[in-house]
């Protein structure tokens, strides 16, 4: 089979690679679309390692057609050949196949394509890890997510809506705010010619603070908006796009029980990512059939386009998610 390696010097090639050999637990995926991440570009800077027993190139999240199961799955009946599934990965989905334990796939919902499919696993699994699981959102919450562009905030936007948040969320690039009113976002703040502190800071005096912030920018901005957090609001950082390092006031901090959370869904063990994903299919799925949440494909290249759909990203031009075709719906079954 083929998958996209990373050479020397960084560039991608599509190339043959072996086979994956299919544990007992295992089922093998024949690849209609993968979807592209952050995580991915990282991954392919150094940065960002698959964990332990994953494949040595790119892909978080893919969909496509069971070909084969394990043992033990044709035992106990979880995941059929032939099953459309959409797969969350630790890595190895920039390929024609992947092998993944049967508690890491979910069926497609119902009237979703597989290139929409393609764009859900990690990008859901994100979401509700953060929204629900770390953040605790209630409906009524106003809730804070930075970056209102990129490929997660159009599924985290929409999935705190569905579930009753008023949302606040920042563009930096006023041709994507169409895109982004799209999302069902309450309030767009365009970080070029507003303040978001003091966005916040008006929040907070009309008696509607922010609760919940998910925040991948990091940098000046984080430090600056903390101290403008609802009392017992939670901060969630899921990367430092724009920078490591922050300066905090903590008195302000600590005043208003404000708690920073660091979360990242690769490194979970794989038991709870299964837990997260068996929540998704149960409490999500039916909003997505129903319209209420939909993945925002933005973007569709063919696997050997990889290198263009990366520069997309690293270049911050997409509004939404950028998706990979490997074998397309059709070929894939």
């Amino acid at each position: 089979m083929k998958a996209v390696l990373i050479r020397e010097d960084k560039s991608l090639v599509w190339d043959e690679v072996s086979m994956p050999t299919l544990s007992a637990e295992q089922v093998l995926v024949k690849v209609a679309y993968a979807a592209v991440n952050r995580a991915d570009l990282m991954q392919r800077e150094g940065c960002y390692p698959p964990p332990p027993g994953c494949p040595d190139w790119m892909g978080l999240e893919v969909s496509g057609t069971v070909v084969e199961v394990g043992e033990a799955v044709k035992r106990n009946g979880a995941v059929k050949v032939g099953d459309r599934v959409c797969a969350l990965l630790g890595g190895g989905g920039y390929a024609e196949y992947v092998a993944v334990r049967y508690d890491m796939v979910m069926p497609i919902p119902q009237g979703c394509s597989m290139e929409e499919a393609a764009a859900m696993p990690e990008a859901f699994a994100t979401a509700y890890l953060n929204l629900f699981i770390e953040g605790g959102l209630k409906a009524g919450d106003v809730f804070l997510m930075h970056a209102g562009a990129s490929g997660l905030a159009s599924v985290v936007i929409p999935m705190a809506k569905a579930f009753g948040a008023y949302v606040v969320t920042t563009i930096i690039d006023e041709d994507k705010r169409s895109a982004v009113e799209k999302t069902g976002a309450d309030l767009i703040v365009n970080t070029r010619n507003e303040d978001i502190v003091e966005v916040l800071r008006r929040l907070d005096a009309e008696g509607r603070p922010v609760r919940l912030a998910i925040d991948c920018l990091g940098g000046d901005v984080m430090g600056k908006c903390l101290p403008h957090l609802g009392y017992m609001a939670k901060w969630i950082m899921i990367a430092t796009l724009a920078g490591d390092l922050t300066t905090v006031d903590m008195r302000k901090l600590y005043v208003r029980n404000v708690r920073i959370i660091g979360s990242t869904l690769r490194s979970k063990p794989e038991s709870f990512k299964a837990e997260i994903l068996r929540r998704l299919v149960k409490d999500v799925w039916q909003k997505v059939s129903q319209g209420e949440i939909r993945p925002a494909v933005w973007r569709v290249l063919p696997i050997t386009e990889a290198e263009a759909a990366h520069a997309l990203l690293s270049e911050n031009k997409s509004a939404g998610k950028v998706v990979l075709r490997v074998f397309g719906e059709e070929e894939a079954k």
